[in-house]
């Protein structure tokens, strides 16, 4: 048979997806499979992003919430020519040090946005990615310049549907409106244990329209890529909420095993990888094979990101001639550096001083902080008048004010801390996130991936 080049680059997405995890006698082949069709939509057409320019500030934010399946990740990056991933790295995959870690590593592989595999973190995660565009934006753009303008999007899976983080996150992101927010939901209806229907048979789209969220459907995610890309269309045009695309799936496309639990955490193994192979019209005894013309539409996105890049800094330059402050505090917010003197702006006390209580102390140091660092971004969970957290220099962060700094994170202790990494992994922001010592134990998840991806709240 004559595949067109799309089949062929889905079809190679699946095949090696299948070679990495068995190579590493571990890992989870059937997500990636699944997904394949809207991996290639996403890095091959839609996402904007430069391999050779990771760091760039004006790139689409891209997060894996189902961590389990970054074979999937990585290979995309490998085909697209991040330097941080090569052939090598995917035959590491799961090795320890390597490149290719288990899950998604924020700081272990160049171009990873943020630390997932821990399910409902990565989505809540873009939750925060999107607050933060939408208050740089707010903070810097001009009528006449758009220096922050950028899509976050998410591959998610029923797991992470199933997380009571998810829910706290995207409750919140529906209040906020935060219409870049854009979440491809993987529905293959199979968990570790076997189908849904043995524990989760509620209706995620009337749940997500009760958020707030526009919901989307493709019935056909594993072939339809028109269909695809039309749902991401809708999907940008929807400016006033998130989106979340229910994308029909088969766990494990191509596989023998396919749509069955079977192909959840464990390789396929060789024989099946084989048929796979012969089925999409692969030679079955090449590993990690590569159609040269696959390689190469993909590495055109190289050239393209540059391309995008010396866009972007052309019309930056004209931005930091017209507004100079402005720019100059981009910079040094990006290079994670405090403004000049902050230590100065810091109370002081003596040993005669009125005791106070700590939460009391901690208020006057945000706030003293607050009117020299405009990075300082953050909130509390319902506990504003308890914690002291409220800032006098600013408004309220909201979908009518996204320009301010306090975010009124509600009774979402655990969303709030997966909200607080995602603000931080954006860049240009200092999160700071507070409740009662006692309740740090619901955030318990998220404290551990900030302590783990060095992020600084």
């Amino acid at each position: 048979n004559i595949m067109s080049l799309e089949s062929k680059q889905i079809a190679t997405i699946r095949t090696l997806a299948a070679d990495v995890v068995q190579k590493a006698n571990s890992g989870h082949p059937g997500a990636p499979m699944g997904m394949a069709a809207m991996a290639h939509v996403l890095w091959g057409e839609v996402m904007k992003y430069s391999p050779k320019n990771p760091d760039w500030m004006g790139k689409d934010r891209f997060v894996l919430s189902n961590g389990h399946s970054c074979a999937l990740q990585y290979l995309m990056m490998y085909l697209t020519g991040y330097d941080s991933v090569g052939m090598d790295d995917l035959k590491k995959f799961r090795v320890c040090r390597s490149r290719t870690p288990g899950h998604p590593e924020r700081h272990a592989t160049k171009g990873i946005e943020v630390s997932t595999g821990p399910l409902g973190q990565g989505i809540s995660n873009a939750v925060g990615l999107a607050i933060a565009e939408s208050h740089v934006a707010a903070t810097y753009n001009k009528p006449d310049f758009k220096v922050f303008n950028n899509f976050t999007y998410v591959l998610c899976g029923d797991g992470c549907m199933q997380e009571g983080v998810a829910s706290e996150a995207c409750s919140l992101a529906g209040h906020l409106k935060l219409g870049k927010l854009i979440v491809l939901y993987d529905d293959n209806n199979i968990t570790i244990d076997g189908d849904t229907d043995l524990s989760f048979t509620e209706d995620v789209g009337k749940r997500f329209e009760a958020y707030g969220w526009q919901v989307l459907e493709v019935k056909d995610a594993n072939h339809d890529t028109e269909a695809i890309k039309a749902a991401i269309v809708l999907a940008k045009q929807e400016t006033e909420k998130p989106t979340i695309i229910k994308c029909k799936t088969v766990i494990g496309f191509g596989s023998s095993k396919e749509g069955t639990h079977g192909v959840h955490g464990a390789p396929l193994g060789e024989d099946d990888i084989a048929q796979v192979k012969e089925k999409f019209g692969f030679d079955s005894k090449q590993k990690f094979f590569v159609p040269e013309e696959v390689l190469s539409a993909y590495r055109g996105k190289i050239d393209e990101g540059k391309k995008m890049v010396a866009e972007y800094e052309k019309m930056y330059s004209k931005y930091e001639a017209k507004y100079a402050k402005e720019a100059a505090e981009i910079k040094r917010r990006f290079a994670q550096k405090l403004p000049e003197g902050w230590e100065d702006v810091l109370p002081t006390y003596k040993p005669g001083d009125k005791a106070l209580a700590t939460r009391s102390l901690s208020g006057k140091v945000l706030n003293a902080l607050a009117n020299i660092m405009p990075e300082l971004v953050g909130g509390s969970a319902d506990l504003t008048p308890s914690n002291k957290t409220a800032l006098g220099c600013t408004v309220d962060y909201q979908s009518t004010s996204p320009q301010g700094r306090y975010i009124r994170f509600g009774v979402r202790e655990h969303g709030m801390g997966a909200i607080g990494n995602g603000l931080h992994a954006y860049g240009g922001i200092v999160p700071f996130t507070a409740t009662f010592l006692t309740f740090i134990e619901y955030m318990f998840p998220a404290v551990r991936l900030a302590a783990l991806s060095g992020s600084f709240i």
